[in-house]
């Protein structure tokens, strides 16, 4: 339940059980003018300087002074009509929904108190010293309702920060994935460019493959921080999309692409597809950084219990026991494992790179 949720299920509750207090007290005793006009007052003290105002919620000041003019409200009315009692469980968390950290204890404490001062309680100790016991249990437990609400709202935090720093590293893994890699790509046509100076028409054709992969990267930032599916996935299955992504690659490197499907192509969870769309990307910006390579090819294997993808090219290779490997091999790699797959790289100097994306699908 997000912050919003919580206040509103307490009114809820506030609401319902000052409904049903003053209908019990109607049905047992008839209306009574006092009872009805208190319950009204207490109705839209609540109304308007508390459900209405949920910014200054746990602010001493003035929620302190709000929350004293409910127990008095309720202590009136307890004294009015006992059948008001009901309204502590709608009024009984209020302490710890209004007030900050061990004020809540405290003020829970002079709730619990009032009430049953109102109640006659506090009189009946003398008498019945049981009462006292009653008293002092109903205290004990509304204090134990604030330390599991404290620890409870902790826990809801904790749980809000893990969650941002989740979103944090993917969105790091979207702009890398999109911005990053259409940063490159422009660079190396606009270089491309500025090296074919004495061509016009050369120089033409690179400015607008640079111009073409800057509107894609714009897209893709958009899409990413709308925490959307990439947009070659919007458009076609998985197959057609690493289809697109291969033959822009192509035209912006001069470096042929193909792709192959073995198996019935079928249809993937979007998480699944995303990760393995990214890994072609990734896969393709490195084997035009670092590769040198004259082809490249992409294998799409549909199998009974899981989907790879291989991307290989014929370039110059590397040692992968001697790389750190980069940021994209790592969130190649982050992104593979949270759908449960992994990624492995052979490759060996002279002898070019194959990368595998292997993820369970059953």
């Amino acid at each position: 339940m997000d912050d919003a949720g919580w206040p509103r299920v307490f009114h809820l509750l506030f609401y319902t059980c000052l409904a049903m207090a003053v209908t019990i007290a109607t049905l047992e005793d008839g209306p009574d003018p006092v009872g009805l006009g208190l319950s009204a007052l207490l109705g839209a003290w609540y109304t308007f300087f508390i459900a209405r105002r949920p910014a200054l919620l746990e602010r001493l000041n003035p929620m302190a002074w709000h929350f004293l003019v409910l127990v008095v409200l309720n202590y009136a009315l307890v004294r009015t009509n006992s059948s008001y009692q009901a309204m502590a469980y709608g009024l009984i968390a209020m302490p710890y929904l209004l007030l900050p950290g061990r004020w809540g204890y405290a003020g829970a404490v002079l709730f619990v108190l009032s009430s049953a001062a109102a109640a006659g309680a506090i009189e009946a100790i003398p008498g019945d010293p049981s009462v006292l016991a009653f008293v002092l249990g109903s205290t004990a437990l509304t204090l134990i309702m604030g330390i599991f609400t404290h620890e409870l709202v902790k826990h809801s935090e904790q749980n809000r920060i893990v969650g941002a720093l989740e979103e944090r590293a993917r969105l790091a893994r979207e702009i890398h994935d999109t911005l990053a890699q259409g940063f490159s790509g422009i660079i190396a046509q606009l270089e491309a460019a500025e090296q074919g100076i004495d061509d016009p028409e050369a120089v033409r054709k690179r400015i607008a493959l640079a111009k073409q992969l800057a509107r894609d990267s714009l897209k893709e930032a958009r899409r990413s921080v709308d925490a959307l599916r990439p947009e070659p996935l919007e458009r076609a299955p998985l197959h057609e999309a690493l289809r697109g992504v291969a033959e822009r690659w192509s035209a912006a490197t001069g470096v042929p692409a193909t792709v192959s499907v073995d198996g019935e192509p079928r249809r993937l969870p979007e998480e699944v597809e995303a990760t393995l769309l990214r890994a072609a990307q990734e896969g393709l910006a490195n084997v035009a950084k670092h590769a040198g390579a004259r082809r490249a090819a992409l294998t799409l294997s549909y199998m009974e219990e899981e989907v790879t993808l291989d991307v290989l090219d014929d370039g110059t290779g590397f040692d992968p026991a001697g790389t750190q490997g980069g940021y994209g091999l790592i969130a190649m790699r982050e992104r593979a494992a949270r759908s449960g797959g992994t990624v492995t790289v052979e490759s060996a100097p002279g002898e070019g790179t194959a990368l595998c994306v292997s993820i369970p699908c059953a």
